[in-house]
């Protein structure tokens, strides 16, 4: 099979795919970046239909299905991104069924493919302290991008959750900041002294002089508004560089650091999970491997008959 051609797909495709996404978000709160790839995949799959079976969403059998992921197989397409392609699919016929589009849902006996593990890669302790030294605190661009770093390796943060983040957030008695997640789900999570001081150094002398009336948004640009994801992260490598940190750097590098740090000096899974916002702890547990593997690398340099 070839490459399916970018065809136009139906009006009434388009429709049942913004309707599905529209109930999506009312009841589960999926983030913008989940829905844009979910309608990706279904638009991909729709042109995969048009191309070899002539055939639209609602009229699928499983048997189809099973061609498309042949088909992505075949064409080199990586397991993880054919395992969200099928939970997009899976999701869509849960939702065509309930709403009379289909009378079975075709993806119900098909199971998702299997996954390499990927142990995520984090910053040693030592790199950490060296990274958030490198920011200037006398320029407000840079007090404010120490006060994200300080906070987001403080909490453990997703970097969109971060630049999300509004003043009314942070409670400044408790100690805490209030951070609304993925499926909307809500979870309190203690800043530490560090990140407070960092944070109300910010506020004192770098928010204003940035932004004379900055709104809501806790950490704002010259323009007034948040920063992007990407701005952030192009501010994290910036900074890694002058850190002399040469090792491979993710958006989420300083959230993996913050759940493998806890769990070298002892924390409980369960605590790191309600954390870290994860709704499974099998997803939490990818932490212990890379715990354990920094243990193994302590045990063969300092113990003598290592």
């Amino acid at each position: 099979m070839t490459k399916p051609t970018d065809k136009q797909i139906p009006i009434t495709v388009e429709e049942d795919i913004a309707a599905f996404l529209d109930r999506l978000w009312l009841k589960q709160g999926v983030s913008q970046h989940t829905s844009a790839a979910y309608r990706t995949d279904l638009r991909n799959f729709q042109r995969f239909l048009s191309q070899y079976q002539q055939t639209q969403l609602r009229q699928v059998g499983q048997l189809d299905i099973e061609r498309y992921l042949l088909w992505r197989r075949q064409q080199g397409l990586s397991p993880r991104s054919t395992a969200r392609a099928l939970s997009a699919l899976k999701k869509f016929y849960q939702h065509a069924v309930a709403e009379r589009w289909c009378t079975h849902d075709p993806t119900a006996k098909l199971a998702r493919p299997k996954q390499p593990q990927v142990i995520p890669y984090t910053l040693s302790e030592q790199e950490v302290e060296a990274l958030l030294a490198i920011p200037d605190p006398a320029d407000p661009v840079q007090l404010r991008d120490k006060a994200m770093l300080e906070v987001l390796y403080a909490t453990g943060l997703r970097v969109t959750e971060l630049v999300q983040l509004q003043v009314d957030q942070v409670h400044w008695q408790q100690e805490l900041v209030r951070v609304v997640g993925k499926g909307n789900k809500e979870r309190l999570i203690p800043l530490g002294e560090e990140a407070l001081e960092w944070l109300q150094q910010y506020l004192t002398h770098g928010r204003h002089q940035l932004c004379e009336q900055p709104g809501d948004w806790l950490f704002v640009t010259r323009r007034c508004g948040p920063l992007t994801r990407q701005a952030f992260w192009y501010r994290i490598r910036y900074y890694a560089q002058q850190a002399g940190i040469r090792s491979q750097l993710s958006p989420h590098t300083l959230r993996h650091a913050f759940a493998t740090h806890l769990l070298n000096h002892g924390a409980d899974l369960r605590v790191l999970q309600m954390l870290l916002g994860h709704s499974d702890l099998s997803t939490t547990q990818i932490y212990t491997y890379v715990a354990r593997e920094r243990l193994q690398q302590l045990h063969a340099i300092h113990h003598p008959r290592a």
